[in-house]
């Protein structure tokens, strides 16, 4: 699935550190709710996202391996709040800390060396999709997966489904969109979207 544009609505925390969030397409008839790691990616209401889903992060789309490697998503990023101020721990070998080969959890992607599609977003997870439902007579499907236990659930026409496998490991890659304005030289002010400069 490409990428989407979608605007979150209504946002219910789950938990100390989760937030799920209820997003509509702007394009599509498209309806999805997500939970996100809020505390390393916060997200508000009224907030739009460039939204992917991916069976791999590889470019060619060749399949992924399912190990962690170095040079795709290396260094991992984590918050740490000491005296009100937010320190980003960088795991590598400099500190001596472990690279985990466990992709099921919420990632602060920062580039390594080889390049993916990650390279173009801010947030992405891992996990397995795990239902899909059709309704013939509304042409709606259902998309229900789960990336470590912060689930996703997405509607919409079922001609997106058919690009799915029950099973199917699956990435999501969130990217936040800036609301930009330009003054015309006639005074009125032109408003718009675009991505933010990874």
């Amino acid at each position: 699935m490409g990428g989407e544009i979608l605007g979150i609505y209504c946002l219910f925390p789950c938990s100390v550190k989760v937030n799920r969030i209820v997003a509509k397409s702007e394009r599509f008839d498209m309806y999805m709710q997500l939970d996100i790691n809020t505390d390393i990616y916060p997200m508000r209401k009224g907030e739009k996202f460039l939204m992917e889903l991916a069976p791999t992060l590889n470019l060619d789309g060749t399949p992924d391996t399912g190990y962690f490697t170095q040079e795709s998503l290396c260094p991992l990023v984590f918050p740490v709040v000491r005296q009100n101020l937010i320190m980003l721990l960088l795991e590598g070998e400099q500190n001596n800390a472990y690279f985990s080969t466990d992709c099921e959890v919420s990632v602060l992607y920062i580039p390594g060396n080889r390049k993916s599609l990650a390279d173009k977003y801010e947030y992405v997870m891992h996990g397995k999709l795990y239902k899909i439902t059709e309704d013939k007579r509304t042409g709606k499907a259902d998309i229900l997966a789960s990336f470590g236990g912060l689930l996703m659930w997405m509607k919409g026409d079922r001609t997106v489904a058919a690009k799915f496998e029950l099973d199917q490991r699956l990435f999501i890659l969130i990217r936040k969109m800036l609301l930009v304005s330009a003054a015309k030289t006639n005074g009125t002010v032109v408003t718009g979207l675009m991505t933010r400069l990874v």
